[in-house]
């Protein structure tokens, strides 16, 4: 290492600023200046990948012996910067520096297109993008772009799988945070007290004002998200994501047992359980098995009587919603299902599949003769 940094030295450029009386050294690659030769043998590290100072436990390699000592407080918990009006303590100067500002109310950077004001600078950066539309950070799986590292982050776990975040009751894992700290709810009973988000129309309950915004596309219909090649619409950003592999043929899923592909990892999950025969979901009157939590939920409303689904047109109420899209095709008029062959048009795909029959020579019905 003592070698490298004397060839450094060597190729210090050195220059004599006379009217100032000061020596400065000068980085011949990018022409930075610095008053300590010091400061310029450590600066040149970041050009040349140099990382000589290394970390004796875990050894995470530095390039300035500074960030090797803050570095090393996460291994011996050292905190020497306090707050001196609530006594926090902090590993680094640049933390407490920050904090202290919560007390202050000091926003020290203003964005210069809107006035809003941060107190790091990062956030700062980070916010511009709003009004640049700058998306650094892309996906080497899918190309898509993100304005942030974390989102980012978030996203590649759709290819890989990854949950990091896993409920210590019953070891359910989550790719976010988020979603673990809401499923947690369950095991707690703080749902009621957690939820104050209440639908008006059925008066369930959500804990995010966005997940009550989503549900209540249920009551409205509304479809928001719209396909660019089919212009069909979703209620739901993440359907319209999953959607879009329909036409791209992308299906990121693949099945280890039979290397069967799915558009949707849920879809993956559900058809697993044909390889395990595994039913998770019990039917708590009945005790009727289910591989599917969804198909769970629909039974239940067999013993319930619930139709949580209303047409806003003429107030009927469904158990399932497909139920209800089939209903609203009589006050809209729409027939989406076609025959290939007469161009004949069919509110529901049942009704398609028979009169199909008409052209293939099949029967309608199948009876079995009374035997005499």
């Amino acid at each position: 290492m003592n070698e490298q940094l004397n060839i450094l030295k060597n190729e210090c450029s050195y220059s004599c600023d006379i009217r100032r009386g000061e020596h400065t050294y000068s980085c011949e690659m990018c022409n930075k200046v610095f008053n300590q030769q010091a400061n310029l043998i450590t600066h040149q590290c970041t050009h040349t990948g140099e990382r000589p100072f290394t970390c004796e436990v875990c050894n995470k390699a530095f390039s300035v012996k500074n960030h090797l000592i803050t570095h090393q407080r996460l291994h011996t918990g050292e905190r020497p910067y306090s707050c001196d009006v609530c006594n926090k303590a902090f590993s680094q100067r640049n933390s407490l520096t920050r904090h202290r500002r919560t007390h202050s109310g000091e926003h020290a950077y203003t964005c210069d297109v809107c006035n809003k004001v941060f107190s790091r600078k990062c956030h700062l950066v980070t916010h511009q993008r709003v009004h640049t539309g700058e998306r650094p950070y892309s996906c080497d799986v899918c190309k898509k772009a993100f304005s942030q590292q974390s989102c980012l982050t978030k996203h590649q776990r759709i290819h890989t799988g990854e949950r990091p975040y896993t409920c210590n009751v019953c070891n359910k894992a989550f790719s976010q945070q988020g979603n673990l700290k809401t499923h947690q709810l369950i095991h707690t009973g703080e749902r009621t007290g957690d939820r104050p988000y209440r639908c008006d129309v059925c008066n369930k309950a959500f804990s995010h004002k966005s997940s009550l915004i989503t549900h209540q596309r249920i009551h409205t219909v509304e479809r928001p998200y719209t396909c660019d090649v089919c212009n069909k619409a979703f209620s739901h950003k993440s359907s319209l994501v999953t959607h879009l592999r329909i036409h791209s043929g992308e299906r990121p899923y693949t099945c280890n047992m039979c290397n069967k592909a799915f558009s949707d990892k849920s879809h993956l999950v559900t058809h697993k359980r044909i390889h395990t025969g595994e039913r998770p979901y019990i039917c708590d009157v009945c005790n009727k098995t289910f591989s599917q939590q969804n198909s769970l939920t629909k039974h239940k409303r067999t013993h319930t009587g619930e139709r949580p689904y209303t047409c806003d047109v003429c107030k009927k109420a469904f158990s399932n919603k497909s139920s209800l899209l089939t209903h609203l095709r009589i006050h809209i008029g729409e027939l989406p299902y076609t025959c290939d062959v007469c161009n004949k048009t069919f509110r529901q795909q049942g009704n398609l599949i028979t009169h199909q029959n008409i052209h293939t020579g099949e029967p309608k019905y199948t009876r079995s003769k009374k035997l005499i």
